[in-house]
């Protein structure tokens, strides 16, 4: 584990099995977590995700367009009832995407952590996420948000261009935890990260007496990957078939 500052609490040739829905008995009387992953485009927001709840790596994906996913996990003994948000990518230049300010903005009131993503290589993926954590604490000026920051992309040295102490350096202005991982090549790293965040929630949910913030509601659809990886089964089996009848 890359855990590196902590200012809070003193290919796409693999196939997924397909991430289960949450059981509703079990979405009603389990502890509800939800987190939001944000951050630019192509700093690895859904390999991270993905690699968290699967443990499965994925190199391509089509546009993220704002998947949903929610999981029973258990965190430190107790069963949780947790959603992941993926979003959008922000511009790079202010923080915002002006394509799908709908979707952050909604995120952003509908979340209890937030999971800052930056690429290692990308100097304007780091840039980006100052701006977003202001508009967050314009939202929140005063609440104790739980905060987790990612420089992904750790398997790739010689195309770095974020220094680990830029990566200190922000998380100590945000609050939280700084992780640098590897999607790639190292699950336990993508995991530490997420369940320090997990944590940090339970530990605010815990001391507010059970209550939580109220945010905007976002739905629960269908679990998006469900469809997307059965696709993808559906098109390796044909291209299996055709390779089989060609020979």
């Amino acid at each position: 584990m890359r855990l590196l500052q902590n200012t809070m609490s003193n290919p796409s040739n693999f196939l997924l099995l397909p991430i289960p829905e949450i059981p509703m008995l079990d979405y009603l009387h389990n502890r509800n977590v939800k987190i939001v992953v944000l951050g630019a485009r192509r700093v690895g927001k859904t390999a991270l995700i993905v690699r968290f709840l699967t443990k499965r790596f994925i190199g391509d994906y089509e546009p993220n367009t704002g998947a949903l996913y929610s999981r029973s996990i258990s965190i430190d003994g107790d069963q949780i009832s947790l959603q992941v948000q993926d979003t959008p990518c922000i511009n790079q230049a202010d923080g915002d995407d002006s394509s799908s300010p709908d979707i952050i903005s909604r995120s952003l009131h509908w979340a209890d952590g937030f999971v800052f993503v930056f690429s290692l290589t990308d100097t304007e993926s780091w840039k980006a996420l100052r701006p977003l954590h202001q508009q967050i604490r314009k939202i929140y000026p005063n609440t104790r948000l739980p905060f987790v920051l990612i420089g992904n992309k750790a398997d790739l040295p010689h195309a770095r261009q974020v220094e680990t102490s830029e990566g200190i350096q922000l998380v100590n202005e945000i609050g939280g935890t700084y992780f640098e991982v590897s999607a790639r090549e190292n699950y336990n790293e993508v995991y530490d990260a997420f369940h320090q965040v997990c944590q940090e929630v339970c530990k605010v949910i815990g001391n507010n007496n059970g209550e939580k913030r109220r945010g905007l509601l976002l739905g629960r659809p269908k679990s998006p990957n469900m469809q997307d990886l059965g696709r993808r089964l559906k098109q390796a089996l044909s291209s299996k078939v055709k390779s089989t009848a060609s020979v």
